[in-house]
């Protein structure tokens, strides 16, 4: 880095650290606020969405240059709106301190905990859905009481700046702050002393977010992504299976962190699969490149990686079925869309197998013993989500029991995140930590044990010198009472 460069790296953090520091200066004046603001601030909130929502959903499909109005709508907007408001609705119910030890009481003993907000959480959002993925968030860590500094992606700069520019009428900067900026500001606010980091976007970039975050010991909130597995039951109906996971492999384009990304199926239904799968993209897709519904690439960078992916396949002998209407040429750099391509023979020698490919295009493997999905899953780092399609009896539970994922989804794209309760969140390279309902009042709180004793007596002053015989006495034969409860329950394993 030259002198130059480091003295705009450090001016640019000190503007971050100012408006961080007046952040935390108002949330130690002001103390933990009371439900009633908790509330107000999520209602500005989502007022603050949609008031707004036709000019996020234009700005988006603006950023996108291609990009359903009616599925960004829904994805963007009304699909946050549910976990939001159960959210809201329960803020004064997870306020409520946890009484412990309640006999004793009586006897001048009190012990609670007491759910306390951190302070000043840093939200860094994603490209992918620029709009939902900060505001669920920040509905989260306001409800915990904290204040937020929200990080816009850089890959959707019209939304970012949209956000940027309607955030103050609806908030006091000390409230919320919105920041825009490339990855120079992203890598300055990363490693800003937050009292908390949310991130959502890739595990590569998650990874120098987390080390970024390391160096101020700054906990961490990461929503990564991942090869979402999909297994095709023997018992399953293929005609309904491949149509549901070919139509939530396209949603968006695929640039989805749950989209199925490869799927076992049956061997000898491999084909039929494959051609329903066909028929269901050509009757989705029946024109792409002048398509207003049909999703491009986010930006010229993503484009290019999953034609290469396709590519370097076809390279190493993997079979490529694209989905091409008639008359028309794809993938086309100038729409930057890219076809539906079905990819079978696929083995490890090929980035494909690897790497997420967050783009229109499905792998396809067939097996003959479902331990063989199993080992493949296990083999390699843990999904956010896997998928099983067939019905819930053994096999599901063994796939269950016997795999590891954020989160588990049966017969349908993103089941797992249909309830507005459920925690969501990854597991390994898939993500560390969970929101969504009171997961993620509890990511951005801190449970603060408070008792206080007004016995006449103390009760862990017993510890200090002198020791007396009797507490020598008592010592004794608590230990033996403990080692004697212990053997009996090993025993009692065996």
């Amino acid at each position: 880095m030259s002198a130059v460069e480091e003295c705009a790296a450090i001016q640019l953090r000190g503007g971050l650290g100012e408006s961080l520091a007046a952040q935390r200066r108002s949330f130690i004046a002001d103390g933990p606020p009371e439900a009633a603001l908790r509330r107000n601030r999520i209602d500005r909130l989502l007022a603050m969405v949609l008031d707004n929502s036709e000019d996020f959903v234009s700005a988006t499909a603006a950023d996108y240059g291609s990009r359903s109005r009616s599925a960004a709508f829904f994805a963007e907007i009304l699909g946050m709106l549910s976990v939001i408001e159960h959210t809201r609705a329960n803020v004064p119910q997870w306020m409520r301190a946890t009484k412990l030890m309640r006999a004793a009481r009586f006897a001048g003993l009190r012990a609670e905990v007491l759910p306390s907000p951190l302070g000043v959480v840093g939200v860094i959002g994603p490209w992918n859905f620029p709009v939902q993925l900060t505001v669920l968030p920040a509905a989260a860590a306001f409800a915990a009481g904290n204040r937020v500094m929200i990080k816009m992606s850089e890959v959707t700069p019209r939304t970012a700046e949209l956000m940027a520019a309607i955030a103050p009428k609806y908030f006091d900067a000390t409230e919320l702050q919105v920041v825009t900026g490339g990855r120079d500001v992203a890598a300055a606010f990363a490693g800003l002393p937050f009292d908390h980091l949310f991130f959502t976007g890739s595990p590569s970039i998650g990874a120098l977010v987390a080390r970024a975050a390391s160096d101020n010991l700054v906990p961490v909130t990461l929503e990564l992504g991942g090869k979402n597995p999909v297994v095709v039951a023997p018992g399953a109906d293929i005609e309904r299976a491949a149509s549901r996971i070919t139509q939530g492999r396209m949603v968006n384009g695929g640039q989805v962190c749950v989209c199925p990304d490869y799927v076992f199926v049956p061997d000898a239904q491999v084909d039929r699969f494959v051609a329903v799968a066909r028929q269901t993209l050509s009757s989705l897709f029946p024109s792409i490149v002048g398509n207003p519904d049909y999703c491009s690439s986010v930006n010229q960078a993503n484009f290019d990686r999953v034609v290469g992916l396709i590519a370097d396949a076809r390279a190493q002998g993997a079979r490529i079925d694209s989905v091409v209407p008639a008359g028309e040429v794809l993938p086309d750099p100038a729409s930057r869309k890219i076809a539906p391509t079905i990819v079978r023979d696929v083995d490890d020698r090929m980035r494909i197998a690897t790497e997420e490919v967050f783009g229109p295009v499905l792998v396809v493997r067939g097996y003959s013993r479902l331990t063989e999905a199993i080992d493949h899953i296990n083999a390699h780092p843990s999904p956010l989500v896997a998928y099983w399609f067939g019905p819930d009896n053994a096999d599901f539970r063994h796939f269950v029991s016997h795999t590891r994922s954020g989160g588990v989804a049966r017969n349908d794209f993103a089941a797992h995140m249909i309830p507005s309760s459920a925690p969501f969140g990854g597991v390994g390279r898939s993500g560390m930590g969970a929101y969504h309902g009171k997961a993620g009042f509890d990511a951005f709180s801190h449970y603060r044990t408070v008792v206080g004793s007004d016995l006449p007596f103390t009760v862990t002053g017993q510890a200090a010198r002198p020791f007396s015989g009797s507490m020598r006495v008592s010592a004794g034969l608590s230990l033996r009472r403990a080692r004697k409860r212990t053997t009996a329950r090993l025993k009692k394993f065996r």
